[in-house]
């Protein structure tokens, strides 16, 4: 489908709900992901909504028993949630970090996802690559699997790589905007993600709670084991509320119960900051302020040392 007429079908967010096309369905689904992976292909394979909220992780316990009482636990992920570390490709000027700025009503970006422990990622290890775009207030994720290798070679070397028919067309996208843009990893999300699933009238709402938002802006392999940096105070956690075509009642009735504001914040942009690529937004957020004496090194076992939640 053109640039043009997705655009069209998609301007005023009518065709918010709708399934992407048969192509992307495809693409979505070879490899078959497995566990959790699964469920997250799964989800991207929809236009959506995303509103975002800061939550204290103090009231994290009370946010999670709301949600359980109304929602299901994304039922493949592991109980406490799961590891979601992505590396964000950009321009030498960093164009998608300033479309992102500027607030253009089409943009888009390019990641390379990793669902699981960073420290465990091997060449086979299968990754996500992802463009996300925003039309409006719709977004938009089409994605492919692959070893982890592979996706390297691909992107970082700027090999061509073989792929199923179904990939091709896909794939050949990603493969032009990296040499026209000339992209190349500029920085690193990482995160624990909490997923809640909708049920009965509700299914099509998703609502995941992000802790411990860290990256770093080098040593880029995943399993690098380099140091991380927090580029969201660890006492905040980021709640997004997705949903195909409306949001709940209860769900707004219970952000705003317990003072939740909703916030312009984009992980990919927090980091590009953090680093110092370019100056802080006077957009941002107050909250998201650091004292310069604060230790926002992050620990090498920030995974492990996690608590196990009960709801």
């Amino acid at each position: 489908m053109g640039v043009a007429r997705w655009l069209r079908r998609n301007r005023s967010g009518e065709q918010a709900g709708e399934r992407v096309d048969e192509q992307t369905e495809a693409l979505l689904s070879t490899p078959r992901p497995q566990g959790f992976q699964e469920t997250a292909s799964r989800l991207h394979a929809f236009n959506r909504y995303e509103i975002k909220y800061f939550v204290d992780e103090m009231k994290v316990p009370e946010l999670r028993r709301e949600l359980a009482a109304r929602m299901d636990t994304d039922p493949h992920s592991p109980h406490g949630g799961y590891p979601v570390t992505s590396l964000y490709y950009d321009t030498p000027d960093l164009r998608f970090y300033w479309e992102k700025i500027e607030g253009l009503k089409f943009r888009r970006k390019l990641r390379m996802r990793l669902y699981g422990d960073p420290a465990e990622c091997t060449e086979d290890t299968p990754v996500q690559i992802e463009i996300k775009q925003r039309v409006n207030r719709v977004t938009q994720k089409r994605r492919t699997a692959m070893p982890y290798g592979r996706a390297r070679s691909w992107l970082d070397e700027r090999k061509e790589i073989d792929c199923d028919d179904s990939q091709r067309p896909f794939v050949d996208e990603v493969t032009t905007l990296v040499g026209n843009l000339d992209l190349r990893p500029t920085v690193t999300t990482g995160y624990l993600r909490e997923a809640f699933v909708g049920r009965d009238a509700d299914l099509g709402l998703r609502v995941t709670i992000d802790h411990k938002v860290h990256g770093r802006d080098r040593d880029f392999h995943f399993g690098s084991g380099a140091q991380n940096r927090f580029t969201i105070p660890p006492r905040l956690a980021i709640v997004e509320l997705k949903a195909n075509e409306r949001v709940p009642y209860w769900a707004t009735d219970l952000t705003a119960r317990m003072n939740m504001s909703v916030v312009r914040i984009s992980k990919y942009c927090q980091s590009i900051e953090a680093f110092g690529l370019a100056p802080r937004s006077i957009l941002g957020a107050p909250e998201l302020i650091v004292p310069p004496d604060v230790d926002d090194r992050v620990p090498d076992d920030v995974f492990d040392t996690y608590p196990t939640h009960t709801v």
